[in-house]
């Protein structure tokens, strides 16, 4: 970069090509890539724990999403560096497989970084840092083997399930009631777990939420919901033990798939058009009463 001054004298830069910027090579690029991804961890750091704080983001759109979850932090933010990058995707990896940990382990390989970056600088190789924690990582793995216990629990004891449960959602903005959050996440999989091959298929657990009310009022639906409003105001606004008809084609005389046209030229072609189109209505809202069915 350098200044030059116009015939005026007022001072202008000018820049390098881009062809012609300057590459970071060796130690000052691993220093930067480290540097890239312990700004990510940092972010992150002053949520982890019970008394994380959590943090608001806005995006382009103006839309607020206030969360101390790593993966959703994460995921709202918008990180260009392709290190940084593998951050996110460790969180979001960390998300899909286990569930919890996805600010702590983002805090934890923030931290591996940093010492990382005092080895570099002692003149250690990256390829022998990298051996260092794999070492470090067996070592860790058989010492949790070790001191670790069994927590033996069935359908009918769910303390431990319970406790657990609570203790993850500790941190969350829904810890005022849970409670109830550990009792209804325990019930639904317990409801769907597969105790003989110990596996838990959790497509067949579904989560809604309904604008309006508080996080007190949740509860768990074991079936169907379906989100449907009554069509008119003389129908019930409730109805017990219903037996329900599901359609799958719409309510409404059938329309030829092809290009068509009708010319109605007189009063009785009107009038027969609309005769035929009712008993068809009325032929459907038989079927559908002698199926026995009080709810479409």
């Amino acid at each position: 970069m350098s200044m030059v001054y116009d015939e005026y004298g007022r001072p202008f830069v000018i820049l390098r090509e881009q062809q012609a910027k300057a590459r970071l090579k060796g130690i000052e690029a691993q220093k930067s890539n480290i540097l890239a991804a312990r700004s990510v961890s940092n972010i992150l750091r002053t949520s982890l724990g019970p008394k994380g704080m959590d943090k608001m983001l806005v995006n382009s759109d103006g839309q607020v999403t206030i969360s101390n979850d790593g993966a959703t932090i994460l995921d709202k933010m918008e990180v260009e560096h392709q290190v940084a990058r593998l951050l996110v995707e460790l969180s979001q990896s960390q998300d899909n497989e286990i569930g919890d940990g996805t600010t702590g382990v983002v805090v934890l390989a923030g931290a591996l970084l940093e010492q990382a970056e005092k080895l570099l600088d002692r003149g250690f190789h990256p390829v022998r840092i990298s051996e260092g924690f794999d070492q470090a990582c067996d070592i860790a793995v058989q010492t949790l083997s070790d001191i670790s216990d069994v927590v033996e629990f069935d359908q009918q004891n769910t303390t431990p399930l319970l406790n657990t449960a609570k203790t993850t959602l500790s941190s969350k903005i829904i810890n005022v009631h849970r409670d109830k959050m550990a009792e209804i996440a325990v019930e639904a999989v317990l409801a769907v777990a597969d105790f003989e091959h110990h596996d838990v298929n959790f497509d067949m657990i579904k989560m809604e939420g309904k604008p309006g009310g508080q996080l007190g009022e949740t509860e768990l639906i074991k079936g169907i919901v379906i989100d449907k409003d009554f069509s008119h105001p003389q129908m019930p606004k409730e109805v017990v033990d219903a037996k329900m008809c599901i359609l799958t084609c719409p309510f409404e005389p059938p329309k030829p798939k092809t290009k068509h046209k009708l010319d109605i030229t007189s009063k009785e072609a009107y009038d027969k058009l609309h005769q035929q189109e009712q008993e068809y209505f009325t032929e459907m809202v038989k079927q559908c009463k002698h199926s026995g069915a009080n709810l479409v």
